[in-house]
């Protein structure tokens, strides 16, 4: 790989920067690592001997399989993640009480890398809002949620501007900015091409628009994260000074390990402190991440309630005909939007109803429709974490599976009626089987085409 002289000349200034070693990284493969779904324990066929080191859940592969065709990528049970960036986990944890009930919002989110690692962390109390502007994105950020599994999730297609009127609402905002994108160099050749410093100045510029959009809408002794996959110092420790100086943010002193192989720096104007990654240094791709807590001076917005709720909890004689499908329903509420029932928690029918204004692709998880009574299910409950294990399954080995994920399978043995399509006991979709014949509900948006 040529990297252009332009780029190195403009990173040579970069704290722990090694010109000749980071070239030599550059010549080899990019490493390959997932983080494990905690929600969804399983007996994966991977070697994972090898941890990533600032990550509970994250580990390295020797080699990089077909993971299309691996069903228990496809149910959820793990997501496949740059190293790097798992190191969000970490700094949230060094400054974030979890055991708290928690409204997070992952501003730029898609495809769900952070989001699914943000989400694992939170309790069954606490609200992840996960958006993103561009709708084709959307799509792919509210898939990867639904295989993840759990039902305190809200899936937005929103620009940011559109939270800037919920003031003083999140207990933590994660931007991983949308950058020039040079720390991706080994995974993304043609990203190579693409750079320019003209790119730099455009993305700071998106960089900063973002953030204005958003942190007032951070609690006071709210948390923000900041992070890109880009090397430049324009984007990086730069925007760090000036989240301080607009906004008076304080920086938060993350701890690493000296073994980690992360560069700790700090800003030319107010030493905030950032946390580099170098793929000669660590074993990952190119990442900057800094986190700042927002002063505590002020108070948090009055909300006034609106004459009515748009979304209203079922009314309790109406809980008997989700139970069957639904684990621990008494641990959760059940909403209804248009023909849909949804599986949520309080605090997220709280923020649904405070903010209509806002665009929800996904609240929680559907469990389905009503049709004479009946429960129709969803796509979603047969992914969720949620579902009622004694619903009627079909377990399928590895060919069949694959098969049914494609559309292609023909033939099927069971019962009359709904039943949960698995693969090592974890959900796929529904099939039901109307005796003559049965029909494969998987949608589209899920089949393996390849």
């Amino acid at each position: 790989m040529e990297l252009p002289k332009s780029f190195l000349n403009s990173i040579e200034h970069c704290p722990g920067f090694d010109l000749d070693n980071f070239i030599i990284a550059h010549q080899q493969t990019a490493p390959t690592s997932i983080r494990l779904n905690p929600f969804k324990p399983a007996d994966l066929s991977f070697n994972l001997n090898t941890p990533v080191l600032w990550n509970s859940q994250g580990f390295y592969l020797q080699d990089r399989p077909n993971f299309t065709h691996d069903l228990l990528f496809q149910t959820g049970c793990y997501y496949v993640q740059e190293a790097g960036s798992m190191f969000i986990e970490h700094a949230l944890k060094s400054c974030v009480d979890f055991d708290q009930q928690l409204l997070a919002l992952d501003v730029c989110a898609a495809p769900g890398g952070k989001s699914t690692l943000l989400n694992s962390l939170l309790n069954s109390e606490s609200t992840l809002v996960a958006n993103e502007i561009i709708k084709q994105r959307s799509q792919i950020l509210e898939q990867n949620i639904c295989k993840w599994g759990t039902a305190n999730v809200i899936v937005t297609n929103n620009d940011p501007a559109m939270f800037t009127e919920a003031i003083n609402t999140f207990d933590i905002i994660l931007i991983d900015a949308p950058c020039s994108g040079s720390g991706l160099f080994r995974k993304q050749a043609d990203a190579v091409d693409e750079w320019s410093l003209d790119n730099v100045n455009l993305c700071c510029q998106r960089q900063k628009r973002i953030l204005s959009d958003v942190i007032p809408s951070l609690k006071p002794d709210g948390t923000l994260v900041y992070s890109t996959c880009s090397y430049s110092s324009q984007e990086n420790e730069a925007i760090a000074d000036w989240l301080i100086t607009e906004f008076n943010l304080v920086t938060v002193n993350i701890p690493i390990e000296k073994n980690w192989g992360i560069i700790e720096t700090q800003t030319e104007i107010h030493k905030a402190f950032g946390y580099r990654f170098y793929p000669d240094k660590t074993n990952s791709e190119g990442f900057f991440c800094t986190v700042f807590k927002r002063q505590s001076d002020e108070q948090p917005a009055l909300y006034r309630k609106t004459k009515y709720d748009a979304f209203e909890i079922i009314k309790p004689k109406e809980n008997p005909v989700f139970e069957p499908w639904v684990n621990d329903l008494n641990q959760h509420h059940i909403i209804k939007f248009k023909d849909d029932y949804l599986l949520t928690n309080a605090l997220t029918i709280d923020f649904i109803n405070k903010y209509k204004h806002l665009y929800f692709k996904k609240v929680g998880t559907t469990i389905g429709s009503l049709a004479k009574n009946t429960v129709v299910p969803h796509h979603d409950l047969a992914l969720s974490i949620h579902l009622n294990k004694d619903v009627n399954q079909t377990e399928l080995d590895k060919e069949a599976a694959i098969l049914f994920m494609k559309k292609e399978l023909l033939q099927l043995n069971g019962d009359i009626g709904w039943s949960l399509i698995t693969h090592q006991h974890f959900g796929l979709g529904w099939v039901k089987n109307l005796g003559n014949r049965f029909n494969n509900y998987l949608p589209n948006d899920f089949r393996i085409l390849k």
